[in-house]
């Protein structure tokens, strides 16, 4: 089930986003991005709808799935 990212409080958010972006280990290219420059990359996904938040009721998980 899709979740909106604004029903989210603040906090959570930057929580969930934090953990899915210390789990993925994406690679960035040539380039090293800090972890709040990650977490600004997903954010913007979110709201331009590249991204979605994701609830799994059979693990009971949330999880960010990119487009």
């Amino acid at each position: 089930m899709m979740i909106p990212w604004q029903d989210l409080d603040p906090d959570t958010l930057q929580n969930v986003i934090e953990y899915f972006v210390l789990r993925e280990g994406t690679d960035y290219g040539s380039e090293e991005k800090t972890l709040d420059e990650k977490v600004q990359d997903v954010k913007l996904q979110l709201q331009q709808g590249k991204a979605m938040l994701v609830w799994s009721e059979l693990h009971e998980t949330l999880d960010i799935k990119i487009k």
